[in-house]
């Protein structure tokens, strides 16, 4: 299995300007960090494998995988120029972008732009 996890989050972390955008290198895989004496405060980034399977075989032994991500912008006001920023990490690393849309999580009282991608990645 192909595991793109730390390419993804060096990716997105080395992005200068989503990095200004973020007030800070504040992206991670699944879920943000609890830290009670550091909160982490909007905007943010996170990101989740969604599938990872055999693509394309070859005398019977697996030649690629098909990988699908999510990638969550969270911020308290426009998502725009971060998601803008997520999108070009994500092209460069060979993703195509599946889907966009828009949510308001009314529980932490941010707006949610939801990312989906998938790559094929030959082995």
């Amino acid at each position: 299995m192909i595991d793109l996890k730390p390419k993804i989050l060096q990716a997105l972390r080395g992005n200068a300007a989503l990095v200004s955008f973020l007030g800070g290198a504040k992206v991670w895989p699944e879920v943000v960090p609890e830290d009670p004496k550091k909160p982490v405060t909007a905007p943010y980034v996170t990101f989740m494998e969604l599938t990872n399977f055999d693509k394309d075989y070859a005398d019977d032994l697996a030649v690629s995988s098909e990988i699908h991500y999510q990638v969550d912008v969270w911020s308290p006001s426009d998502t725009g120029p971060s998601t803008i920023e997520v999108n070009k990490t994500m092209e460069a690393l060979g993703f195509v972008r599946t889907g966009a849309n828009d949510r308001y999580d009314t529980e932490a009282k941010l707006y949610r732009k939801i990312l989906r991608y998938k790559t094929i990645v030959r082995r």
